[in-house]
């Protein structure tokens, strides 16, 4: 039988536990139009075969992430595809 203390730790733990689950922010947590987008970016990403596109706009974050550490832009770690996209453009 578990004592007191053990109820206890195993009661903070599960309060813990679920806390971080609600701060996690998932793609099932997204609204539904950044979800429908994010579909579309892959159908695209998808149909170019992995192959970064010639526009930014066509490009995934991720593949727009890396040009971004490339060209040493400080703050991308942060940046959603929007922002990483104004950023390369302003600091060519």
């Amino acid at each position: 039988m578990a004592t007191r203390a053990q109820r206890e730790a195993a009661r903070r733990n599960v309060e813990k536990a679920q806390a971080a689950a609600r701060r996690e922010r998932t793609i099932a947590h997204l609204p539904e139009a950044t979800r429908r987008d994010l579909a579309r970016q892959a159908a695209k990403s998808r149909a170019r075969r992995g192959k970064p596109g010639h526009r930014l706009e066509e490009r995934t974050r991720r593949e727009l992430y890396e040009l971004a550490q490339r060209r040493g832009i400080r703050g991308r770690s942060k940046m959603g595809k929007w922002e990483l996209i104004e950023a390369i453009r302003t600091r060519r």
